[in-house]
C-alpha cells in the first residue's frame, strides 16, 4: 500500500478529511524549504504538496507565479526539489509528499532518470498540470514501475468520458479544481462543487481532492463537508511573499492557518 492510499484509508476510518497545503520549492530561499515542510507537517498538514519551480505556471495566479519567480531567482531546479525530499525524509518518513509542476521540467531531466531519482527520493506522487491523459503513458508507466502515484486534475468542464478516462490513468488521489480561473482567485461555490463531487464519484472510487479557492478555516470547514481533501496554497504563499526577510514570521503565520484550517474541518466532520 503507497503512503497515500495508507493516509486516506486511515482519515477515512476516523471520518476525517485530509489537509493537503502546497508550498513552491525553493520560495522564497530553497534553504528554508525542508524546514517549511516540517513547520507544515507539525500543524496539521496530512500529505504536502511541493510545488516544482516553473517560468510561466500557466494555471497558477499572480501569487504562486511569484513565489516561482522567487524560486527561480536562486536556480532552484528539478534536481533540488528531489533533494529536498530526500532531506526531508531523513526525519520525516510518513507524510506523503506530491510534486505539482509542469511537464517541460520533466521532460528536460528526462521521465526515465526523473521516475527513478523520484523513487530514491521518496517522492508519493506527481502532478503535472499540462499533462493531458492522452499524452501521459509513458510516464504513468514508469511511475507505477516506481510505486509512485500520478495524480490528474480534474474540472468544472471536464465530460463523464473525460472524467472516466483521467480516473483510469491517475492513482492516490483526484484532485478538482473547484473553478475555472487560476490560484488565489475567489469564486468557490461549495454546493456546486459538492454536485461535480458527486457525479465524479459515480466513475470513481479514488479519493477526491478539492484545490483553488480555499483560503481559510472558514472555506477549508465548507469543502471538507464534501470532499475527502482540502488543499490551500495561495493563502499560505501569501505569507512568504509578505515576510520574505523574515522567515520566522512566516512560519508562525502559516503555522497558524494551518492550525486553524485543520481544527475547523475536524470540527465540521464531527459535526456531520
Amino acid at each position: 500500500m503507497s503512503r497515500l492510499d495508507g493516509c486516506f484509508d486511515a482519515l477515512k476510518s476516523d471520518n476525517r478529511c485530509a489537509l493537503i497545503p502546497y508550498i513552491t520549492a525553493g520560495d522564497p530561499e530553497p534553504s528554508v524549504s525542508v524546514d517549511l515542510m516540517h513547520a507544515l507537517v507539525s500543524a496539521g498538514a496530512d500529505i504536502i504538496e511541493l510545488g516544482i519551480p516553473f517560468s510561466d505556471p500557466m494555471a497558477d495566479g499572480p501569487i504562486i507565479q511569484a513565489a516561482c519567480e522567487r524560486a527561480l531567482r536562486h536556480h532552484t531546479s528539478l534536481s533540488d526539489v528531489l533533494d529536498m525530499v530526500a532531506e526531508f525524509r531523513t526525519t520525516n518518513n510518513t507524510t506523503p509528499v506530491v510534486l505539482m509542476g509542469y511537464l517541460n521540467p520533466i521532460e528536460r531531466m528526462g521521465y526515465e532518470e526523473f521516475a527513478d531519482r523520484a523513487m530514491k527520493a521518496d517522492v508519493d506522487g506527481v502532478l503535472t498540470v499540462d499533462m493531458p491523459p492522452e499524452e501521459s503513458d509513458e510516464l504513468v508507466e514508469l511511475l507505477g514501475s516506481k510505486k509512485i502515484d500520478p495524480v490528474f486534475l480534474l474540472s468544472p468542464t471536464s465530460t463523464d468520458s473525460r472524467i472516466q478516462k483521467i480516473a483510469t490513468a491517475g492513482s492516490g488521489f483526484l484532485y478538482y479544481v473547484s473553478f475555472t480561473g487560476v490560484t488565489g482567485a475567489s469564486h468557490l461555490e461549495v454546493d456546486e462543487v459538492a454536485m461535480r463531487l458527486d457525479r465524479i464519484r459515480e466513475q470513481s472510487s479514488l479519493p477526491l481532492g478539492v484545490g483553488f479557492g480555499i483560503k481559510d478555516a472558514e472555506s477549508a470547514a465548507e469543502v471538507a463537508r464534501v470532499a475527502d481533501a482540502v488543499i490551500v496554497g495561495s493563502a499560505l504563499i501569501h505569507f512568504l511573499e509578505e515576510n520574505q526577510d523574515n522567515i520566522s514570521a512566516a512560519k508562525h503565520n502559516i503555522s497558524i492557518l494551518i492550525k486553524s484550517i485543520r481544527k475547523s474541518i475536524d470540527i465540521i466532520r464531527l459535526e456531520g
